[in-house]
């Protein structure tokens, strides 16, 4: 079953760079930013979320999300699967639960998702030789996770910021993701807390393995210790931002039971509260956009709650 889900991440990167018709959400409405140019990394495609009752008179929060292609429209993913990221934001602010918002789509870029995806100082807390292999095999020879970083912060936030009625600071910028989405929505938080306030990683795969190298146990331990090293380093300042982190039980999320466990201890001698830090096992889900759909409401809504 693993090795299955192994094989459909691969599946999933090697299809997002195919053109995917404009996604039609159960509420508000999406505009496409097509093929958006950067220094740092690859064209992508960006699919911005805003609701009914959209005011470019009022400022609105901003929720980054990656793998932006899977976020809205079920009928327009490579598995049948979305988030249904529109409809957990229009619940929320209807409910009064959240300030309004709107989200930012962030497409993968296909063959280079690992690339971005895995956080690049994270490598330098692993053993060498799966450092190594990490670049060779799952990065094209290249990490870009800094780059796609500096994407986001240097050109797609500005961006966003000019076109859109959005609040720019910390406490209303929000960085979310699954799976290796989840990894450097994390490494996002933690490189830039003066850009992000909070940051979710959703089955966050802390043992950074890539379709192809198998199950090794070795090489899930020493890139799972090596994300904790980093964090362990870098977390921000408790107080001031807010994480959430789960995991599932099922398939590829029972492997991430250790760093979750060694990360929630991180987080509470860091000294970060209840209100601050959620680190939470979901019973019998797994690992695909139904399961993540399911929690992204009480998600949010812990990461977007007034302070």
């Amino acid at each position: 079953m693993i090795r299955r889900l192994l094989t459909l991440l691969l599946v999933a990167a090697a299809v997002a760079v195919n053109a995917q018709p404009l996604p039609q959400p159960a509420s508000g409405r999406v505009e496409r930013l097509t093929d958006v140019a950067s220094r740092h990394v690859a064209p992508r495609h960006v699919d911005v979320w805003l609701p009914d009752n959209y005011d470019p008179s009022r400022r609105h929060a901003v929720i980054y999300m990656q793998d932006g292609q899977m976020l809205f429209d079920a009928r327009t993913t490579w598995n049948g699967q979305a988030w249904n990221a529109d409809v957990a934001v229009a619940r929320l602010v209807k409910s009064g639960r959240i300030a309004p918002a709107i989200i930012v789509g962030v497409w993968n870029n296909g063959p280079e998702r690992y690339a971005e995806y895995y956080p690049q100082k994270m490598l330098s807390y692993a053993s060498e030789s799966a450092r190594r292999e990490y670049v060779d095999k799952a990065s094209n020879g290249r990490s870009k996770a800094d780059a796609y970083l500096r994407f986001l912060v240097e050109e797609l936030k500005p961006m966003i910021d000019r076109r859109y009625a959005t609040r720019s600071e910390p406490e209303a910028t929000f960085v979310v993701g699954s799976s290796m989405g989840g990894m450097i929505s994390l490494y996002a938080l933690c490189e830039y807390p003066q850009v992000f306030g909070a940051a979710a990683g959703l089955s966050t795969h802390w043992v950074g393995i890539p379709t192809g190298w198998g199950l090794d146990k070795v090489r899930q331990a020493s890139l799972g210790d090596a994300a904790v090293a980093y964090m362990a380093r870098h977390l921000p300042a408790a107080g001031r931002h807010r994480l959430y982190i789960d995991r599932g039980t099922d398939a590829l999320d029972s492997l991430y039971a250790p760093a979750l466990d060694r990360v929630a201890t991180l987080l509470h001698d860091r000294g970060f509260s209840a209100t601050d830090a959620a680190t939470r096992v979901i019973e019998s889900t797994g690992h695909n956009e139904r399961d993540w759909a399911a929690r992204l409401e009480p998600t949010l809504a812990f990461l977007m709650a007034p302070r």
